[in-house]
């Protein structure tokens, strides 16, 4: 085995949720490109059963598609059973849903402030105590979730309280999921990205003034891109990153630093 070996996932099976689109297929094609076997958890059925099957063609690797809201507990419990009977055993989860929505704080319903915690926070606790519940049997395994640099400072211009409080949420989660998880050989870790296009901020970025703003307050003058998350991802999830959990891994162009 080669050092590089270490980036590897072959013969080990990656969840990912959020895979239909995003940062979610990216490193979903990532992984399958290291070797594993991809089963796809979205709540976007058609996109994600759509991009499942390319993933499958172009990569070789057994890839399914799971739909579902992982916000009610009960689905995650039933979509990790389908998937343990699919592939055997659970290796690796990345979870990559989310969603950001930018409403003024005087002016967030009650039901909009619920849907972000549901699903930022609920649904990514959810799926993970399921898919650890089923590492634990077998052996261990690795958990990577999304955080946010919005998770670490306030982000401007927008307006986001429930998402800057959803992602500072998901980071103590992770590490409270570390410390209680590494008897059980179980590591879990995070990426903070920074702003990323995708199909969640290019409404966003259309916004008068917010990309200039963006860009400006970001160092390297650009935006990432999905890709550049995923590697991270890829990183935590794989044995190079053996010694790392509890880690919060900023992906932010330098943005954090100013």
């Amino acid at each position: 085995m080669t050092p590089m070996d270490k980036f590897r996932l072959d013969g080990r099976s990656v969840i990912v949720t959020g895979g239909a689109r995003g940062i979610g297929l990216a490193v979903a094609e990532l992984c399958a490109a290291a070797g594993a076997d991809i089963a796809i958890i979205d709540r976007l059925e058609d996109q994600g059963r759509a991009s499942a099957e390319r993933l499958a063609t172009s990569s070789g690797r057994k890839v399914r598609f799971y739909g579902g809201d992982l916000a009610d507990w009960r689905k995650a419990e039933e979509v990790t059973a389908q998937i343990a009977d699919d592939f055997g055993r659970l290796h690796v989860l990345m979870n990559c849903i989310g969603i950001g929505p930018n409403t003024d704080v005087l002016n967030i319903p009650a039901q909009e402030w619920a849907d972000v915690m549901n699903i930022n926070v609920n649904a990514q606790f959810y799926i993970a105590q399921a898919v650890a519940k089923r590492m634990a049997e077998t052996g261990g395994g690795s958990i990577v979730a999304i955080g946010s640099n919005s998770g670490l400072i306030v982000d401007r211009p927008q307006p986001q309280a429930h998402y800057n409080a959803s992602k500072a949420a998901v980071h103590q989660m992770v590490k409270s999921l570390a410390v209680e998880l590494a008897p059980h050989k179980i590591r879990v870790n995070a990426v903070a990205p920074g702003f990323i296009v995708t199909d969640m901020t290019k409404d966003m970025i259309t916004k008068s003034g917010w990309y200039d703003i963006w860009t400006h307050n970001t160092p390297m003058g650009r935006l990432g891109k999905p890709e550049e998350v995923a590697y991270g991802m890829l990183y935590l999830a794989s044995d190079a990153a053996s010694f790392a959990t509890g880690s919060i891994l900023v992906i932010d162009g330098g943005y954090t630093c100013w």
